[in-house]
């Protein structure tokens, strides 16, 4: 049966790639950008209007996610308050042991998926959330990446439990592995390969959209904004700038886990130090208007314009942006984590839930409060996403626009040779580990940098958060399923850690 399905998703795959061939024809009439949004906006239209239904105003797979982030942070005893010390610790490199199997260290695996959400959704997803749900969309966004920190453990310390070891020294992990593999020790193994079957599908097309559609086309709007607007010269040529940036990508992602661990591990940091000073700076600069903006912050959460109106709109907005942002419980994060060189999965656990830390509770704050403090989502003017926050940012340095293009640019590239690895995984788990599968997905990954070049902000945005929020309704099933395990993994690492058994280096 597996066998079948595989074969129905591959002629669906050729068939959706075959309508790009329909593209020249609408591109002698149209332009290449207008035939591109033709051909593909209408089935992301479809597919965000399945996966987002709603009752009162309320996405049922919203409260899916928050749930089962909320579950779990008790579940496991508010593991990302009481473990933060020591996975600052760990991915310090006490612990580390490079005799260990594995492929990264602790801070690459954590650089590597970082640089998959420390992105543009930092920059572009914030805006887009203040702008359509106010100020108070930013304690939601706080509230969510805190509660995420605990999916996050949950699901990186099963990548790690679960990977398989290749005979060429490669690790393969992520939900795929520790659905199917954990399903069956449960006596489930038809289901656990069913849903880690759907979770593959779902990362190829997601990796295509979230993690590649999206940064290129906010990378090259704010090229665009930054060159004259509707006057640059690059303005209708984004297929242009896309192929540049596909070039790029693909000089990195053709060396796999190794070279993109080498290329995070230096450009996450260095990218993030430059965001958080500039963000840091205007917040200084404008000290006292910090108070007002935190009110405002508050006051917005909790709007008693009507649990039915207002308030409802902010809480969604919030979380749906952080989710977009961190993808806590969307199962991506665990097949970077899942390469890590360690003997204890417990201790890649403790490391990955500092990624929600850092991309929503410290970036994306600062990304809000300098919106705020500006002013500048009082009257957007029909700004969204990068350019509403590449506005607030010049409003202080009018030169920043230059840096905010250059973080935004690094911040997609980062992005996207995180995701094309997910994306690979995902693709090799389906059509075997082999250097032709691997050669055939990356190939496609770059052809649709260029086609996100070209598309326009509301349906990419429509697209990567259908795909994204479809991946957890998968993952978390996992979790769920499987959370008994790692809470046995953790109380015996715990013990022997207190014990003295596990010793730093």
């Amino acid at each position: 049966m597996f066998r079948y399905i595989r074969v129905l998703f591959s002629l669906f795959f050729c068939t959706f790639v075959s309508s790009i061939y329909s593209l020249p024809a609408l591109a002698q009439t149209d332009g290449i950008d207008r035939a591109v949004n033709a051909a593909i906006a209408p089935i992301a239209d479809s597919f965000s209007a399945l996966i987002f239904y709603s009752i009162e105003g309320v996405p049922l797979i919203m409260v899916w996610l928050v749930v089962g982030a909320a579950f779990f942070t008790v579940y496991f005893g508010f593991i990302s308050i009481r473990g933060f010390r020591h996975a600052i610790t760990l991915t310090r490199g006490r612990y580390d042991n490079d005799e260990d199997p594995g492929e990264v260290s602790h801070f690459q695996a954590l650089a590597t998926a970082l640089s998959g959400t420390v992105g543009l959704g930092n920059i572009a997803g914030v805006a887009i959330a203040i702008s359509v749900g106010g100020p108070g969309a930013t304690f939601w966004m706080i509230l969510a990446g805190f509660l995420g920190m605990s999916s996050k453990f949950v699901e990186c310390t099963l990548a790690v439990m679960y990977r398989k070891e290749n005979p060429n020294g490669t690790v393969s992990g992520g939900p795929m592995y520790y659905i199917s593999r954990g399903f069956a020790e449960k006596n489930m193994p038809g289901l656990g390969r069913v849903l880690a079957f759907a979770f593959a599908v779902m990362c190829i097309i997601g990796a295509l959209g979230a993690g590649n559609m999206f940064q290129s086309n906010q990378a090259f709007q704010q090229v665009v904004n930054v060159t004259g607007g509707a006057t640059s010269i690059l303005a209708d040529k984004g297929w242009l700038f896309g192929l540049v940036l596909a070039f790029l990508v693909a000089i990195v992602i053709i060396g796999g886990i190794k070279s993109i661990a080498r290329v995070t591990g230096k450009l996450v940091p260095f990218m993030a130090i430059i965001y958080i000073f500039a963000a840091l700076t205007i917040i200084l600069m404008n000290y006292e208007k910090v108070p007002g903006a935190v009110a405002a912050i508050f006051t917005g959460a909790f709007s008693p314009e009507g649990v039915a109106g207002g308030f409802i709109g902010v809480l969604v907005q919030g979380f749906r942006r952080a989710a977009f942002s961190n993808e806590a419980g969307v199962g991506t994060a665990p097949i970077a984590h899942a390469a890590v060189r360690t003997k204890e999965p417990v201790t890649e656990g403790f490391v990955s839930l500092l990624e929600p830390f850092i991309d929503t509770v410290v970036i994306c704050t600062m990304t809000a409060l300098v919106i705020v403090i500006t002013g500048m989502y009082v009257d957007t003017a029909g700004m969204s996403g990068v350019e509403l926050t590449s506005k607030a940012f010049s409003s202080a340095f009018p030169w920043f626009r230059y840096v905010l293009t250059l973080a935004v640019i690094l911040f997609a590239y980062s992005t996207m040779i995180s995701w094309s690895y997910y994306g690979t995984k995902a693709w090799t788990y389906l059509f075997g580990e082999t250097r032709n599968a691997e050669i055939a997905y990356k190939a496609i990954f770059c052809l649709f940098i260029v086609l996100g070049s070209t598309m326009n902000l509301s349906s990419v945005v429509d697209f990567s958060d259908a795909m994204i929020f479809a991946m957890a309704l998968v993952n978390i099933s996992g979790l769920y399923v499987l959370a008994p395990k790692v809470k046995q993994a953790l109380r015996d690492y715990m013990a022997r850690l207190e014990q003295g058994d596990i010793l730093k280096r």
